[in-house]
């Protein structure tokens, strides 16, 4: 049950961007991402997936090879590290809308995607660092240009440094770079965006007797899965573990979702 088209609207394409390596995502989620994209929007979008392998991807998607970097960018650092090429896949001069692959869109985009003032920097207020200025990168928008390339620059030039400050928290490393670069982070509105992790499971001793609700916020836009469990996880009751500590064990007593069904009605 999506937002659907609302209404005509002859503007400007609208950008929208994803990044696909290796093999922890599927074409079908990409596939899926723009299906959802497209359902609930009246833009005009062109649809972009930078990847190493295009295989499968719908046709109507522009497959574009990962921006190449000076250094090996590990892990999630590869997304913040390449998207901030001068002419990120000849898109220069142009504002694009970046999602990860496993959001869940759930109703119109059009608001989204005219809310960003001039060449600004919008990302999602981070729920876990609320009031440290941290962004969550599962949605974040900007012009491709000269004005962030130094995010890329950056990390070449000082990659061991960046990684013994920031570790894995390749959030934090673009949070201080945006606010170094024009002064503060300017965040989507408060209620676009909410984390099926904090906002759709129930309290952690309930986890085993009731299923997450559909959220029910009208100006709801966005659920974000961000760590475990992601949407098909979730759609099917799984909560995966890697730990196979005895004293985290702990931590599967509140790791637990019942099926979640009504994830999958977001993607017919």
């Amino acid at each position: 049950m999506q937002g659907g088209a609302q209404g005509t609207v002859c503007m400007q394409t609208v950008n929208v961007i994803c990044i696909k390596w290796g093999t922890l995502y599927s074409p079908k989620d990409v596939n899926r991402l723009k299906n959802m994209v497209l359902a609930n929007t009246s833009r005009q979008v062109k649809f972009h997936c930078f990847t190493d392998m295009g295989d499968g991807l719908d046709d109507d998607i522009a497959v574009l090879p990962i921006p190449e970097v000076k250094v090996d960018a590990a892990g999630i650092f590869k997304r913040e590290t390449a998207f901030f090429s001068k002419n990120l896949g000849g898109l220069e001069g142009q504002r694009v809308f970046y999602f990860d692959l496993d959001v869940l869109v759930v109703n119109g985009l059009d608001d989204l995607f005219v809310y960003p003032e001039e060449d600004d920097f919008y990302i999602i207020d981070d729920w876990a660092s609320k009031g440290h200025r941290v962004g969550q990168g599962s949605c974040f928008s900007w012009v491709v240009g000269d004005r962030y390339n130094d995010i890329t620059t950056d990390y070449e030039e000082n990659k061991a440094q960046i990684d013994r400050k920031y570790g894995s928290a390749s959030q934090e490393y673009l949070s201080d770079k945006i606010i170094a670069k024009q002064g503060a982070l300017n965040f989507w509105p408060e209620g676009w965006f909410r984390s099926f992790r904090f906002h759709c499971l129930p309290h952690p001793l309930m986890r085993y007797f009731q299923a997450p609700p559909r959220p029910q916020a009208p100006e709801l836009k966005v659920i974000v899965f961000h760590g475990t469990p992601n949407p098909e996880d979730a759609l099917v009751g799984n909560w995966p573990s890697k730990s196979k500590h005895r004293w985290k064990l702990w931590k599967k007593l509140y790791k637990h979702v019942r099926p979640t069904p009504w994830i999958a009605e977001y993607w017919e």
